[in-house]
Parts: C-alpha cells; sequence; structure tokens
C-alpha cells in the first residue's frame, strides 16, 4: 500500500473517505487496493483499512457525519459490557443538526430526553435506560438476561434501572420489564443460567443461591450454579457437549460423586432442557426437591 495512504488510514483510526483516498493515489491505484481486500467498504463513500469492527464502523460514521455519533440500544450495551445480543446491525441516535439515515448494517433512532453519558468520547444512552431499553424488545428470558448482565457489569443498579423503567412508562414492553427487574441477579455468569433461572421460577421452584460454593468429598472447592443448600439439590448447565471427551466425562463423573460424597444431588441440564424441555428438567428437580425435604 502506498505510505501516504498508510499515514492516512493511521491518523484517522483506520477509516477515510474516497475523497481523501483519490486526493493520495489514482482511481486505478484506489480500484487495485479494493480487489486486495486491503480496504473495506464501511459506509458510503468511507473506507476501513483491514477487518471492518463494530469501533472502526463507528469511527467511519464519525468520519462521513462530522462528529462524534452518540450510540443506543445494544451498541450502546456493547461499550458497556452487557450486550448479551450480539446483533449485527449498530443503534446509533441521530445526531445534532444531522440527518442519518438507515442502511445496511446501520440502525438510526430518535430518543429525544434520553439521558446520555460519554465513554471514551462517546457519547451512549446511560447503563440503566440502556438495559431497560434493549430488555424491553426481547423475550422474557433473554430480558432477564440482559438485566442480570447489566447488573454483573457493575455499570448501574437495581434501583437506577427502576427509575429507568419509570423513565420508559408506557413503553412497548415496559411492563415485562419491571415484573423482571426484582429477579435480576449480577451472580448469573451467562444468559443462558439467567435463562433456566426464570425457567425454574415459572416453573414455580423455590428461587435458587447463585453460584454456591461447597467443599466436597475430595475437598475442593466447588461452586454450584443454583442451589438449594437446605436440600442438599443442585443444578449445574453445561454450556459445552463434553460428552465428546472421554476425559471430560471423567472428570464430571469425580466431581459428582465427590458432593454425593457429603450427601449433594447434582442434576447436570443441557441448552435442548432449557429450551425444549423445561417442564421435564423442572419435573426432575421438583421430585429432588420433594424427596430431600421428605427424607
Amino acid at each position: 500500500m502506498d505510505a501516504a495512504l498508510k499515514q492516512l488510514f493511521d491518523a484517522q483510526g483506520g477509516v477515510a473517505t474516497s475523497g481523501q483516498i483519490l486526493a493520495l493515489v489514482s482511481r486505478y491505484e484506489f480500484e487495485s487496493v479494493l480487489k486486495t481486500r486491503y480496504l473495506e467498504r464501511l459506509w458510503h463513500g468511507v473506507y476501513g483499512l483491514g477487518e471492518p469492527t463494530d469501533d472502526m464502523r463507528l469511527r467511519g460514521l464519525d468520519l462521513a457525519c462530522g462528529v462524534t455519533v452518540p450510540v443506543c440500544l445494544s451498541t450502546a450495551a456493547a461499550l458497556f459490557g452487557f450486550d448479551t445480543e450480539q446483533p449485527a446491525d449498530l443503534h446509533v441516535l441521530n445526531p445534532p443538526r444531522r440527518q442519518l439515515r438507515n442502511a445496511d448494517g446501520l440502525v438510526v433512532h430518535r430518543r429525544d430526553g434520553a439521558p446520555l453519558v460519554m465513554v471514551d468520547g462517546r457519547a451512549a444512552t446511560t447503563p440503566a435506560w440502556t438495559a431497560v431499553e434493549v430488555a424491553r424488545a426481547l423475550r422474557r428470558p433473554r430480558a432477564l438476561a440482559t438485566l442480570d448482565a447489566a447488573l454483573r457489569s457493575g455499570t448501574c443498579s437495581r434501583g437506577e434501572m427502576w427509575r429507568a423503567a419509570i423513565e420508559q412508562a408506557g413503553r412497548r414492553g415496559i411492563v415485562a420489564v419491571r415484573d423482571l427487574l426484582p429477579l435480576a441477579d449480577a451472580r448469573a455468569e451467562s444468559p443462558m443460567e439467567s435463562e433456566t433461572r426464570l425457567v425454574m421460577i415459572d416453573g414455580g421452584l423455590p428461587v435458587p443461591d447463585l453460584q454456591y460454593e461447597v467443599v466436597d468429598g475430595n475437598g475442593e472447592l466447588r461452586r454450584l450454579d443454583f442451589a438449594w443448600p437446605e436440600f442438599r439439590v443442585a443444578v449445574e448447565y453445561d454450556g459445552v457437549d463434553w460428552h465428546s471427551d472421554p476425559e471430560a466425562v471423567r472428570n464430571d463423573r469425580r466431581r459428582r460423586l465427590a458432593l454425593q460424597d457429603i450427601g449433594w444431588i447434582v442434576i447436570a441440564i443441557v441448552f435442548d432442557d432449557v429450551r425444549h424441555h423445561a417442564w421435564d428438567f423442572v419435573a426432575r428437580v421438583r421430585r429432588q426437591l420433594v424427596h430431600a425435604q421428605a427424607a
């Protein structure tokens, strides 16, 4: 690549307009570079050097607009570290005195009065507002996963999300979010753990302790995904197909036996149990709780 062209991209965070590029090289050279895939078209008239990331796409949008573009919804959630959905589109707010339009990979919103905060030099809707707004558009299990992740990120509190929910009163999905807020828990370590917990609560099981610590029969400290300590019953969510790994199977059996040695029953579940056989696994847990209570 031409040295002057490389210097331009380096100076602008990996982005440049077609006009800037053509001021340094001929159109033939420009098209040659595009064919080598060194450059990627980000937006109309804006190009990026290397693999396009969301950050690069935002910088390209800033360059096209001449101002730093504020972000909202999942794009803001990603800045705060609690984007559980990872959609392909960027979600931005229309900058003052600009007229951005939706495009492939870009959704432009108007959020008059939405509270903003600066994150690494970019305005974004506040964490609590963002969490509630994202959750409003999701199915209940994924909405709870977002609320859990927002609390876990440490960027907002439950009280702040309550206030954001009040500020968004009357908007679609807000009633479901308000119902879920009391259930939100920062201890949930993955979206599927959040979904699993909601299935158990909806199924009428007692609310479990999350990430409960216990020393097993081997003297090792274990953290159980979901536990009812008074009954010595636990549920463990397996996010990977450990059955394909004989060593993982042996280790898992060893851990479960070590918990049985101290009187714990551990029920293992996987994705299919949560999404497609929820009531079967809930019934399995209920039977163990009833049996433990009667013992």
